[in-house]
């Protein structure tokens, strides 16, 4: 007889994705360039280690913010006796600072309407408590982040029902798409309570346009539903259009003073914006009273603790830096996405156009054996065991096309990303046939220092 609870054995955890199953095999040969030259290189993991120098440097130049030092004395037993769900409020009036720079002004958030949550793993999943019984559903864009369905649905009950975009017009939302969406949930006896949007989008890369706000506003309004947005990529607009927050889309719109407003919901965070994603720093942010009271409650189940809190109150404190690490990061990025999508392309692979993210969005279809999601995963188990990268099959982003992959570039060096685009190039140019198991060789890591990607 089973002593566990049915949570404890259930299968929807949605770790037996490919998503998740190449992060296994990763693991298990894990590359390095001096012990393992011939491991896998890790392109699943959207990790952004480009200006990590920045933040050591302002650690080295500000010791006291990691000492308990203040104004001379100490301040540890305050930190660590400190235990309000509510969090440090220096920490939030800076976070909320910080996220408006990111938002160039154009939208203020009011500490108080903020909670502090362990990660936006965390805040989206107290989101979804917040927002909807168990058999609800929630409406999501196509391709999206695969995570989503263990940490929207395992624990909450919540369902996803897919809006299914389209690579003919980059993978837009469309007022049809969300149309057919929301009658294939009706369809499936289940009550829609929102939209579910990441913006800038993982894995695409690629910030939302006016005609998307427009659409999923509309649709919002009149359907009378939530709209949780999840901007923890914001930072990370390099190029094009800048970012636009849902927020300041309802604005344009003038519907502050309507019921939208207490409908949207948006989740940030400092993983990626910062590249902190060992600190475990989520947020909600909403003007919904009632939801902010039941989210902050909810927090107690995952608290940030107070050091982190007073150190990054510190960090962010300094205008001077973050006003610095932001554009110095977002140019980082932009060179570093010009090298994969140059490296690539110069081998007939095309890359989704991007102006944002740690990823790029990558085109493999010509490399299939057919038009299937069977095909897909051959290639897939190619590239991972043979070629030797980790990379994610866009099946696992729930895309309906076969043949694109997400490809991550910013948590690896400059050399360890050469040496991936070269492995790849040597893949395709054996046609991926078998013969690259022979031409192994010819990617060792001495020939890095030969390469040069433009």
């Amino acid at each position: 007889m089973e002593m566990l609870s049915k949570k404890a054995t259930c299968k929807s955890h949605g770790q037996d994705s490919s998503y998740f199953l190449g992060w296994q095999e990763y693991e298990k040969n894990p590359f390095n360039e001096d012990t393992n030259p011939l491991g896998i290189i890790q392109m699943g993991l959207a990790e952004n280690q480009l200006s990590f120098d920045l933040l050591e440097s302002w650690l080295a130049r500000n010791p006291d913010a990691t000492m308990f030092g203040s104004n001379g004395g100490s301040i540890f037993k305050e930190l660590a006796l400190f235990q309000d769900y509510h969090g440090l409020q220096t920490f939030k009036t800076e976070l909320v600072e910080f996220m408006a720079e990111i938002r160039r002004n154009k939208v203020r958030f009011d500490p108080q309407k903020l909670v502090l949550t362990a990660g936006a793993t965390s805040a989206n999943e107290t989101l979804m408590f917040c927002l909807a019984e168990p058999g609800e559903a929630f409406l999501i864009p196509t391709p999206y982040y695969p995570g989503f369905d263990r940490d929207l649905k395992w624990r909450t009950g919540v369902k996803i029902v897919p809006i299914h975009c389209s690579s003919l017009n980059g993978f837009r939302i469309t007022k049809a798409a969300l149309d057919e969406a929301y009658d294939e949930a009706l369809k499936l006896n289940l009550r829609v309570k929102g939209v579910f949007i990441t913006n800038p989008s993982n894995p695409l890369g690629t910030t939302m346009n006016q005609d998307e706000f427009n659409h999923v506003i509309s649709f919002a309004v009149s359907k009378n539903i939530h709209i949780v947005s999840d901007e923890i990529y914001a930072g990370t607009v390099f190029d094009s259009s800048k970012f636009t927050s849902i927020i300041e889309a309802v604005m344009d719109r003038n519907l502050e003073k309507t019921d939208i407003w207490s409908r949207i919901h948006v989740v940030s965070s400092l993983s990626k914006d910062l590249g902190l994603p060992g600190f475990r720093i989520g947020m909600i942010y909403s003007n919904n009273e009632t939801l902010i009271a039941a989210a902050t409650k909810m927090s107690s189940f995952g608290l940030v603790s107070s050091q982190t809190q007073y150190l990054l109150s510190k960090l962010l404190g300094d205008k001077k830096f973050t006003r610095h690490y932001i554009q110095e990061n977002q140019r980082r990025l932009k060179k570093r996405q010009q090298v994969l999508v140059s490296g690539l392309q110069s081998y007939g692979i095309p890359c989704l156009k991007s102006n944002a993210g740690l990823f790029c969005w990558v085109d493999m279809r010509n490399l299939l054996s057919s038009n299937a999601f069977e095909a897909e995963m051959e290639l897939w188990k190619k590239i991972l065991y043979e070629v030797g990268l980790n990379i994610s099959p866009g099946s696992s982003c729930h895309c309906t096309e076969p043949g694109w992959f997400r490809v991550c570039f910013a948590n690896m060096s400059q050399e360890t990303l050469n040496l991936s685009i070269h492995r790849l190039q040597a893949f395709v140019t054996s046609n991926g046939d078998g013969n690259y198991q022979n031409q192994k060789l010819s990617t060792r890591i001495s020939r890095r220092n030969s390469l040069v990607v433009s």
